[in-house]
């Protein structure tokens, strides 16, 4: 039998093992956040920068997308990035619902590039914009299954490539998934797989010829599918899905 002595040795060397491991993970996890972030494309976020109809801020939480001509916004988006991609690559797709819809965009700086792994409150985004009354929460890619967890805090779901692990099918939560016909991370036949995690209410919109990185302006990503639709088609399209559920809701 192993005496007292033995046993509290053979403990601490087996804490020691594991806090080893834990900090080996955590390394592992920073580091691989860090390598091979994909990069906004200068000329649309550039675009955005220089467009008179846009006020833009930035903190270390988010960039904050707000009309320049038109009074305070009443609706808002909050919005996560993909894994790993630069959230200036969502500004350009996302500087119409500001422009056209007067919404206040808001669009996360997830911790590590990864949206999964922010752990900070609604409200440190929804307070950047406090005239903002009724708020929707959104993402790509992963940056939706991020979504989905905030979705009992906000008005509306807008899901871009995306589907939910959480199930919200009992909810009366207002939902708009959009997928691309090209899309060959998030497949419309995934997404088709996982609609039984929303409310029967959603809207389901295929925008035809729009692959995964269209819903964002990063450069082609690997495993997908190939876009046969332009920028600015694809800056229509999702406009008028979500001019759609705003008009509904209203």
């Amino acid at each position: 039998m192993m005496s007292a002595r033995s046993s509290r040795r053979w403990l601490r060397r087996a804490l020691v093992a594991v806090l080893v491991l834990v900090m080996l993970a955590v390394v592992g996890i920073v580091a691989w956040s860090r390598i091979g972030v994909m990069s906004a494309e200068p000329a649309p976020w550039r675009a955005v920068v220089e467009d008179p109809r846009l006020s833009l801020a930035e903190t270390d939480a988010s960039l904050l997308l707000q009309p320049a001509e038109s009074g305070p916004a009443r609706t808002g988006l909050v919005f996560y990035p993909g894994a790993k991609v630069e959230p200036e690559a969502y500004a350009a797709r996302l500087a119409g619902l500001v422009i056209e819809q007067g919404m206040t965009v808001v669009i996360v700086k997830p911790t590590l590039n990864l949206a999964l792994l922010d752990r900070r409150d609604f409200d440190l985004f929804t307070g950047s914009a406090p005239e903002v009354r009724s708020w929707l929460v959104g993402g790509h890619s992963l940056g939706g299954v991020r979504a989905c967890q905030l979705a009992p805090e906000a008005d509306a779901l807008v899901l871009f490539a995306a589907y939910c692990a959480d199930d919200l099918s009992t909810s009366q939560l207002p939902v708009l998934s959009i997928a691309g016909s090209e899309d060959g991370l998030s497949t419309p036949a995934d997404i088709a797989a996982h609609r039984d995690r929303l409310p029967s209410t959603a809207t389901m919109v295929e925008i035809d010829g729009a692959s995964h990185a269209s819903f964002g302006d990063y450069g082609a990503q690997p495993g997908d599918g190939t876009a046969a639709l332009s920028d600015p088609e694809m800056n229509a399209a999702v406009n008028t899905a979500v001019a759609e559920l705003l008009a509904a809701r209203s």
